[in-house]
Protein backbone atom coordinates (compact mmCIF):
# COMPACT_ATOMS: atom_id res chain seq x y z
CA UNK A 1 0.00 0.00 0.00
CA UNK A 2 1.37 3.41 -0.95
CA UNK A 3 1.76 6.05 1.72
CA UNK A 4 1.48 9.82 1.59
CA UNK A 5 4.76 11.16 2.94
CA UNK A 6 5.35 14.78 3.91
CA UNK A 7 9.02 15.65 3.36
CA UNK A 8 10.80 18.75 4.59
CA UNK A 9 14.24 19.72 3.28
CA UNK A 10 13.67 18.06 -0.09
CA UNK A 11 15.74 20.68 -1.93
CA UNK A 12 18.80 20.12 0.26
CA UNK A 13 21.92 17.97 0.05
CA UNK A 14 20.45 15.03 1.96
CA UNK A 15 16.76 15.71 1.33
CA UNK A 16 17.03 15.38 -2.46
CA UNK A 17 18.34 11.86 -2.03
CA UNK A 18 15.62 10.96 0.46
CA UNK A 19 13.01 12.23 -2.00
CA UNK A 20 14.54 10.15 -4.80
CA UNK A 21 14.48 7.01 -2.68
CA UNK A 22 10.92 7.58 -1.45
CA UNK A 23 9.69 8.22 -4.97
CA UNK A 24 11.38 5.05 -6.16
CA UNK A 25 9.23 3.12 -3.71
CA UNK A 26 6.07 4.47 -5.35
CA UNK A 27 4.89 6.66 -2.50
CA UNK A 28 2.98 9.93 -2.78
CA UNK A 29 5.18 12.79 -1.68
CA UNK A 30 4.13 16.19 -0.40
CA UNK A 31 7.18 18.45 -0.26
CA UNK A 32 7.36 21.51 1.97
CA UNK A 33 9.72 24.04 0.40
CA UNK A 34 10.75 27.63 0.97
CA UNK A 35 8.97 30.38 -0.95
CA UNK A 36 11.11 31.43 -3.90
CA UNK A 37 12.82 28.04 -4.12
CA UNK A 38 12.52 26.49 -7.57
CA UNK A 39 10.83 23.10 -7.70
CA UNK A 40 13.67 21.95 -9.96
CA UNK A 41 15.86 21.93 -6.84
CA UNK A 42 13.87 18.94 -5.62
CA UNK A 43 15.89 16.88 -8.10
CA UNK A 44 12.85 15.09 -9.53
CA UNK A 45 9.81 17.42 -9.36
CA UNK A 46 7.69 14.89 -11.25
CA UNK A 47 8.00 12.55 -8.27
CA UNK A 48 6.23 15.05 -6.03
CA UNK A 49 2.44 14.83 -5.76
CA UNK A 50 2.11 18.33 -4.28
CA UNK A 51 4.14 21.12 -2.72
CA UNK A 52 3.47 23.40 0.21
CA UNK A 53 5.38 26.68 0.37
CA UNK A 54 6.44 28.71 3.37
CA UNK A 55 8.74 31.70 3.91
CA UNK A 56 10.23 29.83 6.88
CA UNK A 57 8.92 26.46 8.00
CA UNK A 58 10.55 26.79 11.42
CA UNK A 59 8.46 29.84 12.23
CA UNK A 60 5.11 28.39 11.16
CA UNK A 61 2.45 27.70 13.76
CA UNK A 62 1.12 24.29 14.74
CA UNK A 63 -2.18 25.29 13.12
CA UNK A 64 -0.40 25.93 9.81
CA UNK A 65 1.23 22.53 10.01
CA UNK A 66 -2.06 20.75 10.74
CA UNK A 67 -3.36 21.97 7.39
CA UNK A 68 -0.16 20.98 5.59
CA UNK A 69 -0.37 17.52 7.16
CA UNK A 70 -3.92 16.75 6.07
CA UNK A 71 -4.05 13.15 4.80
CA UNK A 72 -0.37 12.47 5.57
CA UNK A 73 0.71 9.07 6.91
CA UNK A 74 4.44 9.66 7.48
CA UNK A 75 6.53 12.75 8.20
CA UNK A 76 10.19 12.72 7.16
CA UNK A 77 11.70 15.87 8.64
CA UNK A 78 15.08 16.53 7.02
CA UNK A 79 15.14 20.34 7.03
CA UNK A 80 17.44 22.25 9.42
CA UNK A 81 19.74 25.26 9.22
CA UNK A 82 23.05 23.88 7.88
CA UNK A 83 25.04 26.70 6.24
CA UNK A 84 28.69 25.55 6.20
CA UNK A 85 30.93 27.47 8.56
CA UNK A 86 27.99 28.91 10.49
CA UNK A 87 25.47 26.26 11.48
CA UNK A 88 27.35 24.63 14.36
CA UNK A 89 27.25 27.70 16.60
CA UNK A 90 24.27 29.52 15.08
CA UNK A 91 21.31 30.72 17.21
CA UNK A 92 19.15 29.45 14.34
CA UNK A 93 19.47 26.02 15.94
CA UNK A 94 17.06 27.12 18.67
CA UNK A 95 14.58 28.30 16.03
CA UNK A 96 14.88 24.96 14.26
CA UNK A 97 14.29 23.11 17.52
CA UNK A 98 11.19 25.15 18.33
CA UNK A 99 9.81 24.70 14.81
CA UNK A 100 10.45 20.96 14.90
CA UNK A 101 8.47 20.61 18.12
CA UNK A 102 5.54 22.51 16.61
CA UNK A 103 5.64 20.22 13.58
CA UNK A 104 5.52 17.21 15.89
CA UNK A 105 2.63 18.70 17.84
CA UNK A 106 0.73 19.21 14.61
CA UNK A 107 1.53 15.65 13.47
CA UNK A 108 -0.31 14.33 16.51
CA UNK A 109 -3.28 16.62 15.89
CA UNK A 110 -3.42 15.59 12.21
CA UNK A 111 -3.38 11.86 12.91
CA UNK A 112 0.05 11.13 11.41
CA UNK A 113 1.17 7.55 12.13
CA UNK A 114 4.97 7.81 11.82
CA UNK A 115 7.53 10.57 12.32
CA UNK A 116 11.17 10.30 11.25
CA UNK A 117 13.65 13.04 12.15
CA UNK A 118 17.28 13.63 11.24
CA UNK A 119 19.95 13.88 13.90
CA UNK A 120 23.73 13.91 13.95
CA UNK A 121 26.55 11.74 15.24
CA UNK A 122 27.70 14.80 17.19
CA UNK A 123 24.90 14.19 19.67
CA UNK A 124 27.00 11.33 21.06
CA UNK A 125 29.86 11.34 23.53
CA UNK A 126 32.54 11.36 20.82
CA UNK A 127 35.24 10.18 23.20
CA UNK A 128 33.82 6.68 22.71
CA UNK A 129 35.21 6.63 19.15
CA UNK A 130 33.07 3.74 17.92
CA UNK A 131 29.53 5.07 18.30
CA UNK A 132 26.50 2.81 18.67
CA UNK A 133 22.95 3.90 19.35
CA UNK A 134 23.61 2.92 22.97
CA UNK A 135 26.49 5.40 23.30
CA UNK A 136 25.58 8.12 25.84
CA UNK A 137 24.72 11.57 24.50
CA UNK A 138 27.07 14.47 25.21
CA UNK A 139 26.58 17.27 22.66
CA UNK A 140 29.16 20.06 22.78
CA UNK A 141 27.71 22.65 20.36
CA UNK A 142 24.40 24.49 19.88
CA UNK A 143 23.77 22.42 16.74
CA UNK A 144 24.32 19.05 18.40
CA UNK A 145 22.54 20.20 21.54
CA UNK A 146 19.43 21.26 19.65
CA UNK A 147 19.38 17.97 17.74
CA UNK A 148 19.74 15.97 20.96
CA UNK A 149 17.01 18.04 22.61
CA UNK A 150 14.67 17.34 19.70
CA UNK A 151 15.40 13.63 19.92
CA UNK A 152 14.82 13.46 23.67
CA UNK A 153 11.60 15.46 23.53
CA UNK A 154 10.11 13.62 20.56
CA UNK A 155 11.09 10.16 21.77
CA UNK A 156 9.19 10.81 25.01
CA UNK A 157 6.22 12.66 23.54
CA UNK A 158 5.33 11.07 20.19
CA UNK A 159 4.84 7.37 21.12
CA UNK A 160 2.15 8.12 23.74
CA UNK A 161 0.34 10.04 20.98
CA UNK A 162 0.22 6.85 18.90
CA UNK A 163 3.02 7.99 16.55
CA UNK A 164 5.87 5.62 15.72
CA UNK A 165 9.14 7.54 15.98
CA UNK A 166 12.63 7.03 14.53
CA UNK A 167 15.66 9.33 14.61
CA UNK A 168 18.33 8.97 11.90
CA UNK A 169 21.76 10.18 13.03
CA UNK A 170 23.98 11.19 10.11
CA UNK A 171 27.73 10.71 10.09
CA UNK A 172 30.03 12.16 7.36
CA UNK A 173 28.20 12.54 4.06
CA UNK A 174 29.70 13.19 0.62
CA UNK A 175 28.49 13.10 -2.97
CA UNK A 176 26.08 14.72 -5.41
CA UNK A 177 25.16 18.32 -4.58
CA UNK A 178 27.80 18.73 -1.89
CA UNK A 179 28.77 22.27 -0.95
CA UNK A 180 32.07 23.26 -2.57
CA UNK A 181 33.48 24.30 0.81
CA UNK A 182 33.42 20.74 2.13
CA UNK A 183 36.37 18.33 2.06
CA UNK A 184 35.65 16.22 -1.03
CA UNK A 185 34.79 19.10 -3.42
CA UNK A 186 37.73 21.15 -2.08
CA UNK A 187 40.15 18.31 -2.76
CA UNK A 188 38.85 17.72 -6.28
CA UNK A 189 38.82 21.41 -7.19
CA UNK A 190 42.40 21.93 -6.05
CA UNK A 191 43.71 18.78 -7.68
CA UNK A 192 41.89 19.45 -10.96
CA UNK A 193 43.50 22.89 -11.06
CA UNK A 194 46.94 21.43 -10.32
CA UNK A 195 47.14 23.39 -7.09
CA UNK A 196 48.58 22.20 -3.79
CA UNK A 197 46.19 21.05 -1.08
CA UNK A 198 46.95 22.21 2.45
CA UNK A 199 45.79 19.62 4.97
CA UNK A 200 46.20 18.66 8.61
CA UNK A 201 48.07 15.47 9.49
CA UNK A 202 45.11 13.52 8.10
CA UNK A 203 45.26 11.02 10.94
CA UNK A 204 41.65 11.61 12.00
CA UNK A 205 39.54 8.47 11.62
CA UNK A 206 36.10 9.06 10.17
CA UNK A 207 33.01 7.28 8.81
CA UNK A 208 32.17 8.51 5.30
CA UNK A 209 29.00 7.56 3.39
CA UNK A 210 27.76 8.50 -0.07
CA UNK A 211 24.73 10.75 0.39
CA UNK A 212 22.72 8.70 -2.12
CA UNK A 213 23.11 5.63 0.08
CA UNK A 214 22.24 7.75 3.10
CA UNK A 215 19.03 8.84 1.37
CA UNK A 216 18.13 5.23 0.70
CA UNK A 217 18.76 4.29 4.32
CA UNK A 218 16.62 7.16 5.61
CA UNK A 219 13.78 6.30 3.22
CA UNK A 220 13.94 2.63 4.22
CA UNK A 221 13.76 3.66 7.87
CA UNK A 222 10.77 5.90 7.17
CA UNK A 223 8.88 3.15 5.35
CA UNK A 224 9.86 0.48 7.85
CA UNK A 225 8.98 -0.06 11.47
CA UNK A 226 12.25 0.51 13.28
CA UNK A 227 11.92 2.83 16.27
CA UNK A 228 14.31 5.05 18.18
CA UNK A 229 17.82 6.11 17.10
CA UNK A 230 19.33 4.77 13.86
CA UNK A 231 22.92 5.36 12.75
CA UNK A 232 23.13 6.38 9.08
CA UNK A 233 26.73 5.43 8.42
CA UNK A 234 29.04 3.03 6.62
CA UNK A 235 30.54 1.50 9.76
CA UNK A 236 33.92 1.56 7.99
CA UNK A 237 36.79 3.47 9.65
CA UNK A 238 39.04 5.41 7.28
CA UNK A 239 41.55 8.20 7.86
CA UNK A 240 41.28 11.58 6.20
CA UNK A 241 44.75 10.90 4.78
CA UNK A 242 43.50 7.73 3.07
CA UNK A 243 40.54 9.58 1.58
CA UNK A 244 42.74 12.41 0.30
CA UNK A 245 45.20 9.95 -1.25
CA UNK A 246 42.42 7.99 -2.99
CA UNK A 247 41.03 11.16 -4.53
CA UNK A 248 44.52 12.37 -5.48
CA UNK A 249 45.13 9.06 -7.25
CA UNK A 250 42.21 9.89 -9.59
CA UNK A 251 44.37 12.77 -10.83
CA UNK A 252 47.75 11.08 -10.41
CA UNK A 253 48.79 13.93 -8.11
CA UNK A 254 49.59 12.72 -4.62
CA UNK A 255 52.49 15.14 -4.80
CA UNK A 256 50.05 18.03 -4.35
CA UNK A 257 48.89 16.83 -0.93
CA UNK A 258 50.61 18.83 1.82
CA UNK A 259 49.84 16.95 5.03
CA UNK A 260 50.70 18.95 8.12
CA UNK A 261 50.44 22.30 6.33
CA UNK A 262 47.52 23.07 8.60
CA UNK A 263 47.64 22.43 12.35
CA UNK A 264 45.46 19.70 13.76
CA UNK A 265 42.45 20.94 15.69
CA UNK A 266 43.20 19.96 19.28
CA UNK A 267 39.51 19.57 20.10
CA UNK A 268 38.79 17.52 16.98
CA UNK A 269 37.92 13.93 18.05
CA UNK A 270 40.49 11.41 16.81
CA UNK A 271 37.87 8.82 15.87
CA UNK A 272 34.21 9.14 14.84
CA UNK A 273 32.84 5.88 13.41
CA UNK A 274 29.32 4.54 13.51
CA UNK A 275 28.28 1.08 14.60
CA UNK A 276 25.45 -0.40 12.52
CA UNK A 277 22.99 -3.03 13.60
Amino acid sequence: MTKRVLLTGGTGFVGRQVLRALAGSGNRIRAVIREGSAESRLGDPAAVESTVRSPDIFRESAEWWVKALDGVDIVVHVAWYTEPGKYVQSPENIICLEGTLRLAQAAALAGVKRFVGIGTCFEYDLSAGMLSTDTPLRPTSPYAGAKAAAFLALSQWLPPQGISFAWCRLFYMFGEGEDERRLFPYLRAQLAAGQSVDLTSGNQIRDFLDVRIAGEKIAATALGDRKGPVNICSGIPVTVRQIAERIADDYGRRDLLRFGARPDNLVDPPCVVGVTR
